[in-house]
């Protein structure tokens, strides 16, 4: 999944959640400039200039809407917002001698004008960095916050449908996915490999699934087995232009060879643009998910039921791997075709009121077996509905386990620059009030992929899956 794909399917499925189901914002929403930091209602104008004023905002907007902002220690904001300001002088070679942190005291409002009063004379010094610096402090306050849901939206992500059927990035997929780099890159496994060539450089240089990325920019994937920093190149973010240099193995040949990518705009097959494609295998109708967006639910089932005209089926099978979420309302009627009278999950504030969200019972169940396909791209909505099939009984996971990128439903907020700052205001927990956030849901029949059969075509969690509906 490139980098673009990754933004425009994060920011709009927050944004579908968010008008799902809305959640009254807790708290004040704090102001900046005269500026409340509220719900948008129509799409954002053109984006300006973010500020010190903007960073005020998003600073009291967090506070007063994230989750858990009433007992958040603020100064722990600040701290990385202006961390990242000085590494950003630095790599300009641009250090001042004003950039040094102000004292805290841990009263919030005092903190920040402590803060700002420093933030304006360090800037102040290097006019030509203004701009760069309110990008970089603003983004680290946010990732501060070290939530998977908690978001920034900025740029080209800002603007779901900007590239009208384009991707952007090296034009691959590779089987540690986006969500997995940037919310839980713990959970990856190596070996690094291609899983699909989209376009763009990628196609260009001749690079073909299974192919095992060796080395990103000089530097290894894995160390002792652990995801580096590095995968990230693999998923650049707009506008970034930066090539990357692959080193890889074609482990059919032996052949091992390097490769710069560029970064860039390309054009993605039909294929790759549907949400929803359905085939018959057989006696089995197979539906491929990609996203939680809008009428997804009724599309699934629309395609069950034109497979499933005029011949007796023995099963379902849908496939969610790389499934980045979406609008828990649709993950809720999707697990309604499957199981009525349920509880598929829980909604809960930071002091640990939780709301059951149930099953709607006007949803038709299909009555069928069904095999659900995860992978470490599931993620969000999607791990809403796994994790409520799974422990509802209503049918088997087949895969590996999903990504843990499922904090809570993220509500979107406009900023005065037009940006907009996603939050949740409450924690996803699973029917059996577990959490998944950071974990993961497990597979019932664990299939991992491997270069080889990336490489051949082959597909062995699907086929698994078919045998556990044949048998």
């Amino acid at each position: 999944m490139t980098a673009a794909r990754i933004a425009a399917a994060g920011i709009a499925l927050l944004l579908a959640a968010a008008c799902a189901a809305p959640t009254p914002p807790r708290g004040e929403a704090g102001t900046a400039a005269g500026t409340v930091c509220a719900r948008p209602q129509d799409p954002p104008a053109a984006e300006t200039a973010t500020t010190i004023d903007v960073i005020e905002q998003a600073y009291f907007c967090i506070l007063g809407n994230y989750y858990g902002g009433a007992t958040l220690d603020a100064r722990t904001l600040l701290l990385a917002g202006f961390a990242a300001l000085t590494q950003e002088l630095n790599r300009n070679g641009r250090d001042v001698p004003e950039a040094a942190m102000p004292a805290l005291t841990g009263d919030r409002k005092a903190d920040w004008t402590a803060f700002e009063t420093v933030y304006r004379k360090t800037t102040d010094q290097v006019p030509g960095l203004r701009d760069e610096l309110a990008v970089v402090t603003l983004e680290a306050m946010v990732a501060a916050l070290g939530d998977n849901h908690a978001r920034w939206a900025h740029g080209v992500e800002r603007h779901p449908d900007a590239y009208d059927g384009d991707g952007y990035g090296l034009g691959l997929q590779a089987n540690v996915d986006g969500p997995q780099v940037t919310g839980n890159p713990g959970t990856a496994l190596p070996p690094l490999f291609v899983t699909a060539v989209e376009g763009g450089a990628a196609h260009a240089a001749g690079l073909r699934p299974g192919d095992v990325v060796e080395s990103i920019d000089g530097s290894a994937p894995f160390l002792d087995g652990k995801a580096t920093a590095a995968i990230a190149a693999l998923y650049p973010r707009y506008p970034q232009a930066r090539p990357v240099r692959l080193r890889l193995l074609r482990e059919s040949t032996g052949r091992r060879w390097s490769v710069t990518l560029k970064p860039g705009l390309y054009q993605r097959d039909l294929a790759t643009l549907q949400a929803v494609r359905s085939k018959l295998l057989d006696d089995v109708a197979y539906v491929r998910l990609r996203g939680f967006g809008s009428d997804a639910a009724n599309r699934v089932l629309k395609a069950v039921a034109r497979l499933r005209t005029g011949r007796t089926l023995s099963g379902v099978v849908l496939d969610l791997r790389g499934n980045g979420g979406g609008s828990p309302v649709e993950a809720v009627r999707l697990v309604s075709a499957f199981a009525h009278g349920k509880i598929t999950a829980y909604q809960c504030t930071a002091e640990g009121d939780c709301e059951a969200m149930r099953t709607d019972n006007t949803v038709e169940l299909v009555g069928l077996p069904l095999v659900v396909l995860t992978d470490r791209g599931c993620a969000s909505a999607c791990e809403h509905f796994s994790s409520a099939i799974k422990d509802l009984g209503a049918g088997r996971l087949v895969g590996t386990r999903t990504a843990g990128v499922v904090s809570g439903p993220a509500q979107p907020y406009l900023l005065s620059d037009n940006t907009l700052l996603s939050l949740p205001s409450r924690h996803h927990l699973g029917p059996d009030r577990e959490v998944i956030d950071r974990i993961g849901v497990p597979p019932d029949h664990h299939v991992a992929p491997a270069p080889r059969d990336a490489a051949a075509g082959r597909d062995p969690a699907l086929a698994r899956a078919l045998t556990l509906l044949r048998k």
